[in-house]
C-alpha cells in the first residue's frame, strides 16, 4: 500500500531536514512525502523551496498562515495513497513507528489509528505535569461525548484509510482539528485502533507552539462537533 505522509510546517527551520531523513529512511516501502508550510517566516520556506536532495517530495505552499488544520486540509487534497499518515515537522514524533500506526489499516483490521503517547510504548520525554493534565481532561471530554475510549485525542499521529480522511470535511484551521476530526470520525462508524508510541516533546524555548488559548478552542470544539454538528 502506498503511505501518503502529510507534514505541516512551520518556522521549523531547525528541523525541517532532520526530520524530512527520518521519514525518508522509514521503514515504510512505498511511500509519498507532502510537506505543507504554512507561510513561514524563518528560512524554513526558502530552504524547501531551493533544496533538491529529497527527490520526489511534493510542496505546498500557503500564502498566508493559517494554522495546522488548515495546512493538514491542503496534504489531504494533494495526497493520492491508500493510507494518509501525519507528521509534525519537529522531532517529538519518531517516524520509525510507522510500521505499527499503519499495519492495522494494512491488516484490514482498523480504519483509523491513533498513536497513544501515554500506552508505555517507548521512550517518552518527561516534561510540563499540567500539559498531562490538560491532554488527559480533554481526552476525557472528548471520549465522554463520543463514547470511544481513546488515550491520546490530542496526538500528533493519526493514520487513516484514504477514503474516510477524504469523506470528512475539515473545517477547523489550528489545532481544533483534533477534536474536530475525532469527532467526526467516531460518528462515521470507522474501526479505530490505537498503538503506543515515543514521544520526545519539546519546551517553548524549543519551539513548541500550543497554548492555552488552543486548549479553550479545543474543548468548544469537543462540545461543538459532537453535539451541534
Amino acid at each position: 500500500m502506498k503511505i501518503s505522509i502529510v507534514i505541516p510546517c512551520y518556522n521549523e527551520i531547525s528541523t525541517i531536514d532532520e526530520i524530512l531523513s527520518l521519514v525518508r529512511n522509514s521503514a515504510l516501502e512505498e511511500m509519498e512525502i507532502i510537506v505543507v508550510d504554512d507561510c513561514s517566516t524563518d528560512g524554513t520556506r526558502e530552504w524547501l523551496t531551493s533544496q533538491t536532495k529529497y527527490e520526489g517530495l511534493e510542496l505546498v505552499l500557503h500564502d498566508q498562515n493559517q494554522g495546522k488544520g488548515a495546512a493538514i486540509r491542503s496534504g489531504v487534497q494533494h495526497a493520492t495513497g491508500d493510507i494518509l499518515l501525519i507528521q509534525d515537522a519537529d522531532l517529538e514524533y519518531n517516524p520509525r513507528d510507522y510500521p505499527n500506526l499503519v499495519e492495522p489499516i494494512i491488516s484490514d483490521r482498523a480504519d483509523v489509528v491513533y498513536g497513544s503517547r501515554f500506552k508505555g510504548v517507548g521512550p517518552h520525554r518527561v516534561l510540563f505535569f499540567w500539559h498531562r493534565v490538560g491532554n488527559g481532561f480533554l481526552t476525557l471530554l472528548s471520549n465522554a461525548l463520543s463514547n470511544i475510549n481513546l488515550t491520546d485525542m490530542e496526538t500528533c499521529y493519526k493514520a487513516f484509510r484514504m477514503n474516510v480522511i477524504k469523506s470528512i470535511e475539515i473545517e477547523e484551521s489550528r489545532f481544533g482539528f483534533e477534536p474536530e476530526i475525532t469527532a467526526k470520525i467516531a460518528r462515521s462508524g470507522a474501526r479505530i485502533f490505537e498503538v503506543g508510541i515515543e514521544y520526545y516533546g519539546r519546551t517553548y524555548e524549543e519551539g513548541k507552539k500550543i497554548g492555552w488559548k488552543d486548549g479553550v478552542r479545543a474543548i468548544w470544539c469537543i462540545f461543538k462537533y459532537n453535539l451541534f454538528k
